[in-house]
């Protein structure tokens, strides 16, 4: 059966999800732990993204975020295509390192996020990573201690967990330690990592809706199920069309993008070409491989310059676009 699209529309809280392929750690060391929080705190800032809660374990992580200008999809893309690049070439392997599909549940504010900060930064305790919440107060690979002031986390959104627990930081803080550990009794939630539990009728005796990709009310279900069918659909763009735009944009023939030639013009408009078409249109690495007579790994150092490329020169990437846009 395939699986279900996601419902990516910005503004709304998602619960993250991200695992090792066949289980395997995605964090050897607190080297490659402190390589992720850098790389998910500078995306934070330059997406306007809101991280609510995270905990990184050995092989898999908790994020809830926040979209507002981006796509979930975009800024996933950015952060563990980059992250995988960085893991693979320090631990001298190759090959994916995530699950090729990461887990995203979106989830009404209101009802969940406060339960969900819980659930997610108990991660490491439940896990026996730390074994107390005095140790869990100052672990670093958590939100939590950045939430208690113990630790920083730049463009983690602390002031809104904070402000559901008093309006002064010094009766807050101790406040939301307490609701914390009030939910190590709990144990393993299983709604609140598998899309929220079927719900056949509420108290008003009305049959609510449902859809095992949002965890909230059926009212929220309905509203969202709503705006996203509201949405018309983007327009594939084909990978012959995006590289005639690229090499038209470097004066190039597209033929020349899928040869072996080495040149600086063909090169960098090959990895502008190899960026826009895995982050920013998500086509996968075996994809474009194939179109480009590249290996994967080749795509996807290529990307990783194209990315530096367009930040250098903004106005191609300003032009690129409003390209894909019309």
């Amino acid at each position: 059966m395939p699986r279900a699209a996601r419902i990516d529309i910005p503004g709304i809280l998602h619960h993250v999800i991200v695992r090792g392929i066949e289980k395997c750690p995605i964090f050897l060391d607190d080297e490659d732990r402190l390589s992720f929080a850098t790389r998910l705190s500078t995306l934070l800032g330059e997406t306007r993204t809101d991280c609510l809660a995270w905990a990184f374990l050995d092989n898999h992580l908790h994020i809830l975020l926040r979209p507002q200008q981006i796509k979930l999809a975009t800024f996933m893309r950015r952060l563990l295509t980059g992250y995988a690049v960085t893991f693979n070439l320090r631990h001298k392997r190759s090959g994916h390192l995530f699950q090729n599909r990461y887990k995203s549940i979106v989830c009404e504010d209101e009802l969940y996020l406060l339960e969900l900060v819980r659930y997610i930064h108990l991660n490491p305790l439940r896990a026996g990573i730390v074994k107390s919440m005095d140790e869990l107060d100052f672990y670093p690979w958590c939100g939590h201690a950045v939430v208690l002031g113990n630790k920083v986390l730049s463009g983690q959104n602390t002031v809104e967990v904070l402000t559901r627990f008093g309006k002064r930081i010094n009766k807050a803080r101790p406040a939301y330690r307490q609701f914390v550990a009030e939910g190590i009794s709990q144990g393993r939630r299983n709604e609140l990592v598998g899309g929220g539990m079927k719900r056949n009728v509420n108290p008003a005796g009305r049959v609510e809706a449902y859809d095992a990709r949002v965890l909230g009310s059926g009212d929220f279900v309905e509203s969202l199920l709503l705006e996203a069918e509201g949405k018309k659909p983007a327009i594939p763009i084909t990978l012959a069309d995006l590289a005639v735009h690229v090499a038209l944009m470097f004066e190039l023939s597209p033929d020349l993008l899928a040869q072996r030639i080495r040149t600086k013009n063909v090169s960098t408009a090959r990895s502008v070409l190899c960026y826009i078409a895995v982050r920013e249109n998500g086509y996968s690495g075996v994809e474009l491989a194939e179109f480009l007579g590249q290996s994967r790994a080749g795509i996807c150092l290529s990307a990783a310059r194209g990315e530096v490329m367009l930040m250098k020169y903004p106005m191609l990437k300003k032009n690129i676009d409003s390209y894909l846009t019309t």
